[in-house]
């Protein structure tokens, strides 16, 4: 890698630089990802668990609050208010599904955070190693081409050189796109989780306002 660094144009280097930038932005993103996915799943389910062990509601929201903030955000945002704007029309059950589903969609933000990068990269990376692949090929020849005697040494050693994109864009971008499935996966069953919480909750509170 160094010598290639070494003996690449200007372009190669950018092109390298500008993989090496998706590399890094991709695992952090994939770690800090993780540990935060790794987390929720964890303190989702224990605070679902404490809310219902609970004996009245505002003791399980302040149990529930205590071991996750998303499923502290929906107990919360389950408390109607009082003043008189657009907020408290509606039927009860209209109104705590406006509320529900806009801590809903605030807690799907925090959880796929980076799906888009992740995918992004996965998608253009490549692209960016085959784009360097082609441009070394093309300065490789256009070299040889004023070479009065030609080897296959001279051919095969820029040609291969060149080819190192290519397994530079394939490393970034494999990882990239593992993790947007994975972690995909993992931040789509919480979000199912913490739906199908809301929904009891909805259920329960439409039955005591009723």
């Amino acid at each position: 890698m160094w010598h290639f660094w070494l003996t690449a144009d200007l372009l190669s280097r950018i092109l390298a630089a500008v993989l090496l930038s998706m590399s890094m932005a991709t695992w952090v993103v994939i770690l800090w990802k993780a540990w935060v996915l790794a987390q929720a799943g964890s303190s989702v389910r224990k605070a679902v668990i404490a809310f219902w062990q609970s004996s009245e509601f505002e003791a399980g929201c302040a149990q529930a609050a205590h071991w996750d903030k998303d499923v502290g955000l929906l107990l919360k945002a389950s408390v109607l208010p009082v003043s008189g704007t657009l907020a408290v029309a509606g039927s009860v059950r209209a109104r705590l599904t406006r509320a529900l589903r806009e801590a809903l969609a605030a807690s799907s933000r925090r959880l796929q955070w980076g799906q888009t990068l992740l995918a992004s990269v996965g998608a253009t990376a490549p692209f960016v190693g085959l784009l360097g692949t082609v441009w070394g090929i093309y300065h490789a020849m256009t070299g040889l081409g004023q070479a009065a005697d030609l080897t296959l040494d001279q051919v095969a050693g820029p040609v291969g050189e060149a080819l190192v994109m290519t397994a530079m864009g394939l490393a970034v971008a494999l990882p990239a796109v593992l993790a947007y499935n994975f972690l995909g996966r993992r931040a789509s069953a919480i979000e199912a989780e913490l739906e199908g919480f809301a929904h009891d909750v909805l259920e329960l509170l439409a039955c005591r306002e009723a």
